[in-house]
């Protein structure tokens, strides 16, 4: 790393890491109410243009399960399941979730250690309050680090012996 990147990630991460996620800028999630059926899940995330979660939640906001795209893959594609079943048949009725209080360090680590590229994000009551994705993380620490990021060499493994160019 360049002298730069080192004193950044000495000097600001950990400070960065500890930020809570209420400013970490994140898409709405899509949502459906419990009862749809798998074959409308699939739609909704066709029409998102996005491979995506869906979040089930129910009329009073509350987080009822989500149904991932690992879900939708191993179990509907290339299968003769019944698409007309409701979402409650194959979504994790138990999902983990964060707080907006709790910390970008906590959400990376839940991302890590469970697998997982979305994590719902409730209150104290159960209700959504959004999703963070890992491209939302990782923005947010791009945009923390411009100095650092825009100053790196485009391969900052690779040592050259001599000058580049002509």
């Amino acid at each position: 790393m360049t002298d730069i990147a080192d004193r950044a990630a000495t000097e600001r991460l950990p400070s960065v890491l500890d930020t809570p996620l209420k400013v970490v800028n994140r898409r709405l999630p899509l949502t459906v109410p419990p009862g749809t059926s798998l074959a409308e899940c699939l739609r909704v995330i066709q029409r998102s243009g996005i491979g995506d979660s869906v979040l089930v939640v129910d009329d009073d906001g509350r987080l009822c399960g989500v149904l991932t795209e690992r879900d939708i893959f191993r179990e509907l594609i290339g299968t003769n399941a019944d698409l007309s079943a409701p979402v409650e048949t194959l979504m994790n009725a138990e999902p983990n979730t964060l707080r907006l209080e709790d910390t970008i360090r906590s959400a990376i680590e839940l991302m890590e250690t469970g697998r997982y590229r979305n994590v719902p994000i409730v209150n104290a009551a159960g209700r959504v309050a959004g999703i963070v994705r890992q491209h939302d993380v990782l923005r947010f620490l791009a945009e923390s680090f411009p100095e650092e990021l825009l100053n790196l060499p485009p391969r900052p493994h690779l040592v050259l012996d001599g000058p580049e160019g002509a």
